[in-house]
């Protein structure tokens, strides 16, 4: 499930937990087409807590929607608790024009502050 906890500017903040489905896709993109319509670029505070990853129609959204917008995230910070959820920040990183940073649950705050700046 993902939570749009909310927008702030060209800011998104978000909480992801369990599986992602493509019902969670219906809801968030929406949002991130109308923060892309007012800003040139977005910036997206991705946070995980329990998160198992995508089922296989929520990771084919989330990849068209990556590929279509790959130079429109000027920022995105991954907040999570698990090795692979590090290792898909690095994965990212190629596809996308957006600096990316992954932290750990504990440095919450400094990734709020980085994304924020």
């Amino acid at each position: 499930m993902i939570e749009i906890k909310k927008t702030q500017g060209n800011i998104i903040y978000t909480k992801s937990t369990g599986t992602l489905t493509k019902n969670d896709y219906d809801k968030l993109l929406p949002v991130l087409n109308t923060l892309l319509e007012k800003h040139v670029k977005i910036r997206w505070y991705f946070e995980m807590e329990n998160f198992t990853g995508w089922e296989p129609a929520a990771l084919w959204e989330d990849l068209q929607f990556d590929i279509k917008h790959a130079n429109d995230f000027e920022k995105i910070a991954m907040v999570g608790e698990r090795e692979w959820q590090s290792m898909i920040t690095q994965i990212m990183k190629p596809f996308s024009s957006a600096e990316i940073k992954y932290y750990d649950r504990q440095n919450q705050r400094e990734a709020i502050r980085w994304i924020e700046l």
